[in-house]
């Protein structure tokens, strides 16, 4: 009696626990993921870097102003020879400054390739942190459904605990009865102890399953929700789509914007070769007594050419052109994945609707088969091997079942995402 006052105390604050657990769809796990996940956060430093080159690029646009100051201390003034005489022309201890302007009027495109280069650069971070999104949301996808799958496959491992318990029942009263060789209730207790242990296998990737789906969406290790099971996507493509827009795809428009910065780099280095037209004003301190004119204002307009830096100018715009091809065939490499990525993700998902029909015709007559056989062993007509051997077939069938209903989504969200889609 006390137990059952226990239990009735207990009840309401079990269905109360339960009520409250969260109740997530597939779009809630991937806000999650959107907006807590650790490696997307890290990725949205790139695009955030970017922005600052930028703004380190936009500068050369804008004057440069120098400010310098200092103190000096001597051993000896400097002085001159004027008639055998030695005349000093400034202080053993001075003070000093200088202020100055520097303005760049024209460097043949070096300054304005640099800032659109850096401007492609940041849109390529911005895509490939959209890029690396997707990736992300493929892999929520399917532990989503991994879990849905996995779930499932323990309490098919509980039916079947309950299932071999029951016939580890019988088996001992046919023993006990003389009816049955001890032959069958080993069997029984063998079968028993396996379905206990496979049982144990599902719990455990169940619980991994949870950890790493926690870890894609920001959450705690030990958190854990209903996930809303969805149904069968009827969206299986009749025949794979010879084209489709690639641009679509961040990762795309990433290596594009990438090339674009290649080709502006090309630029940028070829310019090395040319003069840099500048102009400069700024004023000239120097503490000094011994003379008349202490500070000196000027105004510079020159020009500054390199005319020779160890081939450095030549090595760089030679790297530039081979950055730019690497970038080329890296596009042509991403195109030819995509497709193929593409292709295989369709050709799964119309087996997986197939294996969805075979397999679940096959649950229905595995569970017919097993009754059957159990009914038989009760009459004695039948043997414990039949019936061990029925409740296994059922098992594997029923995980077949659920595998191929996890392997259809994920394969749809697959095809999404080859397509630019998720």
């Amino acid at each position: 009696m006390p137990r059952i006052y226990l239990l009735v105390l207990l009840a309401p604050l079990i269905l109360l626990a339960r009520a409250e657990a969260e109740t997530l769809t597939l779009q809630d796990c991937l806000k999650k993921a959107a907006t807590a996940n650790h490696e997307l956060q890290v990725s949205a430093f790139d695009e955030k870097i970017a922005v600052e080159n930028v703004g380190v690029a936009r500068s050369g646009y804008l004057p440069r102003i120098n400010l310098q100051g200092g103190y000096t201390v001597q051993q000896d003034p400097q002085s001159v020879i004027i008639q055998e005489r030695a005349v000093e022309t400034q202080q053993s201890e001075y003070g000093f400054f200088s202020v100055s302007v520097e303005q760049t009027l024209y460097d043949f495109g070096r300054t304005s390739s640099r800032f659109q280069q850096a401007e492609a650069h940041r849109e390529a971070s911005s895509f490939s942190h959209i890029a690396r999104t997707k990736d992300v949301f493929l892999q929520v996808v399917t532990l989503y459904y991994g879990i849905l799958e996995y779930q499932k496959l323990v309490e098919a491992a509980e039916k079947e605990i309950i299932q071999m318990t029951d016939h580890l029942r019988v088996a001992k009263n046919l023993f006990e009865q003389g009816v049955v060789t001890r032959n069958d209730l080993l069997q029984a207790e063998v079968q028993l102890a396996n379905s206990k242990q496979r049982g144990l296998m599902e719990t455990n990737r169940l619980q991994n399953s949870w950890l790493y789906f926690n870890y894609l969406i920001g959450q705690p290790a030990a958190y854990r929700a209903e996930l809303e099971e969805v149904g069968i996507t009827d969206t299986i493509p009749a025949s794979v789509e010879e084209n489709f827009p690639l641009t679509n795809r961040a990762e795309v428009v990433a290596l594009q914007k990438g090339i674009d910065a290649a080709d502006l780099a090309i630029k940028e280095s070829r310019s090395f070769y040319f003069p840099e037209i500048f102009t400069r004003l700024g004023v000239d301190y120097v503490q000094n007594k011994k003379v008349e004119e202490q500070a000196i204002l000027y105004a510079t307009v020159g020009l500054k050419i390199n005319l020779f830096d160890g081939l450095a100018t030549t090595s760089r715009y030679r790297r530039a052109v081979q950055s730019r091809m690497k970038n080329e065939e890296q596009l042509r490499m991403l195109e030819s994945r995509i497709r193929l990525e593409y292709d295989a993700a369709s050709n799964d998902a119309r087996i997986a609707a197939e294996r969805i029909k075979t397999t679940a015709k096959a649950v229905t007559q595995g569970e017919e088969n097993l009754r059957i056989n159990k009914d038989r062993y009760q009459e004695q007509v039948g043997t414990a091997t039949d019936v061990i051997d029925a409740q296994t077939l059922l098992t594997k069938t029923k995980a077949e079942y659920f595998r191929a209903l996890s392997d259809h989504e994920v394969a749809i969200a697959r095809i999404k995402k080859a397509k630019g889609e998720l």
